[in-house]
């Protein structure tokens, strides 16, 4: 196995790679809802383009995982972590928590003080994972996915 390489979003192999990782994953465990349309569909416009940023994990030519940090509107948080995912050939080697990193690194240097994120009590890997950063338990945003039953923040 090819060692894995991370870098920021920059090219239509990594939009592909962005949609197709997160629209598998989605559906495996609830189905894809608009909002996640929106974003797999427009990353560009819809992320990179206000403010926000999206992590790419590869293994040679292959797009394996995919990590996004929303710019967030309002005083409470400056970034939510969604849109993570990683190749199910490839789960377990780390590469979730090294994107996760990499994405608050990243936020941190860009003077964000607290990180949002958005999950499903039945998706426990995850949630572990986001208690490991740091993550806390929090309730105060009005969620527009229906599978959200969890949420969490980060104080930087």
């Amino acid at each position: 196995m090819n060692s894995i390489n991370y870098s920021f979003f920059n090219n239509e192999k990594h939009a592909k790679g962005f949609k197709s990782i997160n629209a598998a994953w989605i559906e495996h465990y609830f189905g894809l809802e608009e909002i996640d349309l929106h974003y797999l569909d427009n990353p560009e416009s819809e992320i990179l383009d206000k403010g926000g940023f999206i992590m790419i994990a590869e293994s040679g030519d292959k797009v394996v995982g995919t990590c996004a940090m929303i710019k967030m509107q309002g005083d409470d948080y400056d970034f939510e972590l969604a849109k993570m995912g990683v190749d199910e050939k490839f789960r377990g080697l780390g590469i979730a928590n090294q994107l996760a990193d990499l994405c608050i690194q990243k936020a941190k240097e860009l003077g964000a003080k607290k990180i949002y994120l958005e999950s499903n009590s039945k998706l426990k890997p995850a949630l572990k994972l986001y208690r490991k950063l740091g993550f806390k338990d929090a309730q105060d945003i009005e969620s527009p996915y229906c599978r959200c039953d969890a949420q969490m923040s980060l104080v930087l």
